[in-house]
């Protein structure tokens, strides 16, 4: 059973002494492992509360709080430029697991589709995502971190693919491009950073025309920097998205991947079969038929740009 507002609100009653609440509210967003509420105390303070929903949620729970740790070290001194949750106490909960208890970070969720091109905020998003990819990747390898090399995390995306055809639902010509792009080597010769490894619009949070924080960090990792550039290079206009791409390199340091851009695109495509096997695996009708949906569009996609091409009006994305 799902945990109300009122019941995360005694929580942060227990993990934080003191705190005096006055009212509270459900926080909604991109993550169904944790009950999440916004307490507003008595002096109108405002903090957020997550609770794990399972086993499985809490011990990645544990993980981003950990990590949590390190990375506002980083920030504090100065290597990080965004904040992010920075735990205030833990309540044990009855089934096992703790609640986390933070102070909300200032700041409303981006909206890619009003993010405009130029020197402001999508220049700014530019470089906080290079400030993520340049933190030393012992940060997240000492704390026991998911870590891979190029070839094993090209060949990880392959195992997905695979796994995503024997669902009969990946239209072939999307499958066999997938495929070719897998196969050929030179796509993955990358430097394996920090990533987010969740990264989408609605965890990056926006105040006074900058990034203030990013939220969601139970799937970070060392691997590809292209999975975290993906979520605006498949939303945001193309111009926005070079913006964000050429503040990007410029904070960069020793960023030789030619390839960059075309990972990030493809690992956008690989998402929505990872949704489709997500639907498969949990008996959802409806997940799977999203997923169908948006291969098939996709798919028609592909083929509008490669005729575009072909005739010369128009430039495909990864072909």
């Amino acid at each position: 059973m799902r945990r109300s507002p009122l019941a995360l609100a005694a929580l942060a009653t227990i993990a934080v002494p003191g705190l005096d609440p006055y009212d509270a509210q459900p926080l909604s967003g991109p993550d169904d492992e944790h009950d999440t509420a916004l307490v507003i105390d008595a002096e109108r303070r405002r903090w957020v509360v997550r609770a794990p929903v399972d086993a499985a949620s809490g011990a990645s729970t544990e993980r981003e709080i950990a990590l949590l740790a390190a990375l506002t070290s980083q920030a504090t001194e100065g290597r990080l430029p965004f904040r992010v949750p920075s735990p205030a106490g833990f309540a044990t909960l009855p089934d096992g697991g703790r609640a986390m208890v933070y102070e909300q970070i200032p700041g409303q969720p981006l909206h890619l589709k009003t993010l405009r091109p130029g020197p402001g905020l999508a220049a700014d998003l530019g470089k906080v995502l290079a400030g993520l990819h340049e933190l030393p990747v012992a940060v997240v390898e000492t704390l026991g971190l998911p870590t891979y090399q190029p070839d094993e995390y090209r060949r990880r995306r392959q195992a997905e693919v695979d796994e995503a055809a024997r669902t009969g639902h990946v239209p072939p010509a999307l499958l066999t491009r997938w495929e070719k792009h897998l196969e050929d080597v030179s796509w993955w010769r990358f430097k394996p950073t920090v990533v987010h490894g969740d990264m989408v619009a609605e965890r990056v949070l926006v105040s006074g025309g900058t990034v203030s924080g990013i939220l969601g960090w139970g799937s970070a990792q060392v691997a590809d920097p292209a999975d975290d550039l993906a979520w605006f290079l498949v939303a945001a206009s193309a111009e926005a998205a070079e913006s964000v791409l050429e503040a990007y390199r410029l904070h960069r340091t020793e960023l030789t991947d030619p390839h960059l851009t075309d990972r990030a695109i493809l690992a956008g495509e690989l998402a929505i079969a990872r949704w489709l096997l997500h639907g498969v695996t949990t008996g959802d009708d409806d997940i799977v038929a999203d997923a169908v949906t948006m291969l098939t569009d996709l798919d028609a996609h592909v083929h509008t740009d490669q005729a575009a091409t072909s005739t010369g009006t128009g430039a495909s994305g990864t072909s």
